[in-house]
């Protein structure tokens, strides 16, 4: 009675592509009697560029300012709603999850999503993270600030950025404070998450 989670991700997968959502991520926990299955979608790139692009060109958008479009998954609750019935379906007519009932949650990654593909660090260089590492790096193991590169095997963070949040005081003579940065192989990072910045 093994749960097969590869099969399961690649059914999400395509269920998703099915309704032009991309899979962010997936979790199974629990126990015998209290099993959740945790699936995080979104609209799929080609949709969220195309939305982003209307927000931009909106008059009034209902956006807070300074938030990076990017960083918004532009899942509708119509969209989990859609997903959840057709992958539910499948799930339960090839019996992937076997055994006694489970719960499935379907929602957007939010505005903290997890960062866990080469990919997602990519397409948030700029944003500002937390990360987690296996090793400590400079006696450290818990970052945050700005992801300033990543290269697909390393990744840099600008430290100066979570403490220059609010506007400094400026003194006459006064010098900018050195950026303070530390790099981090990608394969040292535990977790990762991106900080809200609103």
């Amino acid at each position: 009675m093994a749960l097969q989670l590869d099969t399961i991700r690649a059914t999400a997968d395509r269920i998703a592509a099915s309704h032009q959502l991309d899979l962010v991520d997936l979790e199974f926990s629990g126990g015998a009697k209290f099993r959740t299955l945790r699936v995080f979608i979104e609209k799929n790139a080609e949709t969220r560029a195309k939305l982003a692009a209307e927000a931009a060109e909106a008059e009034e958008s209902e956006l807070p300012k300074n938030v990076l479009t990017e960083i918004l998954s532009f899942t509708t609750h119509e969209d989990c709603e859609l997903f959840t019935r057709d992958f539910g379906t499948v799930l339960d007519v090839e019996d992937l999850i076997p055994g006694a009932e489970y719960t499935l949650e379907v929602s957007s990654p939010g505005l903290e999503r997890k960062l866990s593909q080469p990919a997602d660090f990519t397409r948030f260089t700029g944003s500002l993270v937390k990360i987690q590492t296996f090793s400590a790096v400079n006696a450290n193991r818990h970052f945050q600030g700005r992801l300033t590169a990543f290269d697909g095997h390393n990744l840099t963070l600008d430290l100066t950025a979570i403490k220059q949040k609010g506007k400094p005081k400026k003194t006459a003579g006064a010098k900018a404070a050195p950026t303070q940065t530390v790099e981090i192989a990608f394969s040292n990072i535990e977790k990762a998450n991106l900080i809200p910045e609103l």
